[in-house]
């Protein structure tokens, strides 16, 4: 793959026409790499492309591993021309997309979900903020036992910045993208989504949903699939002072309450 083409992975259709997205930085290819050596299957195709300065980084981390990498060293006004960051560290993996990014419609998965599993499925509206969705994936991550599911007109999870701001916890959170909200019904039974005026989500019958719905960070979830979805509302109590928490916030309290009551 052309080094111009490689560039061309910071915008979502040629994510999309290639199969491959962007992970940058020292930390986050270490934890590719784990992840890698760990997954019963094959994450495919690595290529990483390295400054002279990360050439003895490689021998000692890279290469001794079990995953197979193609490497490729650049200079520095190259990898300047890779990075979406002003000051790149020299070290980016082009990975092959997961099969998350096909929707529902085109997976096998959309039978309901068994009532009796206690894994729990976190549903995203039209989220926006590249830095909430980031955070979210390292909540869940955190948290484990949980799936993402995306709704049509999200950011790219796949989104440089997403990546970046999730910490790795990309690499292990089990995600579907373009899932309509009108075909969570075929799916679920039971839902719940957040609101100002629901019981509070530290009732017993909090973790007893299979699907929670959090929306888009200006609008929610719209009221007539709320009311479609027949969705039972909760709230987290708070002090008044504010009318709303940041998205992310919101996940991470109700994450951490659907675990802790688990």
């Amino acid at each position: 793959m052309k080094l111009s083409d490689v560039k061309k992975l910071h915008q979502k259709k040629f994510r999309t026409q290639f199969g491959f997205y962007l992970v940058e930085g020292e930390h986050l290819v270490l934890e590719l790499i784990n992840v890698a050596q760990h997954k019963s299957k094959s994450i495919g195709d690595i290529t990483l492309y390295i400054t002279a300065e990360y050439e003895p980084w490689v021998r000692e981390y890279v290469l001794p591993s079990n995953v197979q990498m193609n490497v490729e060293t650049v200079s520095s006004q190259q990898m300047q021309q890779l990075s979406d960051t002003k000051s790149p560290q020299g070290i980016i993996a082009r990975v092959p997309l997961p099969n998350a990014t096909l929707s529902t419609e085109q997976s096998t998965s959309s039978n309901i979900a068994n009532s009796s599993s206690t894994e729990k499925y976190i549903y995203l509206y039209e989220v926006q903020d590249p830095g909430n969705l980031g955070t979210i994936l390292r909540t869940l991550a955190w948290f484990g036992n949980f799936t993402l599911l995306l709704s049509p007109n999200s950011v790219d999870p796949y989104n440089s910045k997403v990546v970046r701001s999730s910490m790795g916890a990309i690499f292990h959170v089990k995600m579907e993208l373009n899932v309509p909200l009108e075909s969570l019904a075929e799916r679920f039974e039971r839902f719940a989504f957040l609101d100002m005026d629901g019981s509070n989500i530290t009732s017993e019958t909090f973790g007893n949903y299979q699907c929670y719905l959090f929306g888009n960070e200006a609008r929610g979830v719209p009221s007539n699939a709320l009311s479609t979805l027949n969705a039972t509302a909760y709230t987290i109590a708070g002090s008044g002072n504010i009318d709303s928490l940041n998205l992310a916030s919101a996940v991470n309290v109700c994450a951490y309450e659907l675990t802790r009551s688990a």
